[in-house]
């Protein structure tokens, strides 16, 4: 699977799976940034994918971490 997921990074688009791994989020998390429109996501067929610049975009626009 590690292989299969850095072949589908260096193509320029993510599967759902491959985007959560590379996120660190759940499917729930994934499919709740798609609703909220801070993420977006394109269908290929019956697949639904991620295009490696809108999971940058995304990944940026993410507040920083607070300090206690």
């Amino acid at each position: 699977m590690e292989q299969q997921s850095v072949q589908t990074a260096s193509s320029g688009v993510f599967s759902v799976n491959d985007f959560c791994q590379w996120a660190c989020i759940g499917r729930t998390a994934f499919y709740a940034e798609l609703k909220s429109g801070r993420l977006a996501a394109k269908k290929f067929g019956r697949r639904t994918i991620i295009q490696k610049s809108e999971a940058e975009r995304w990944l940026n626009s993410l507040p920083p971490q607070r300090r206690c």
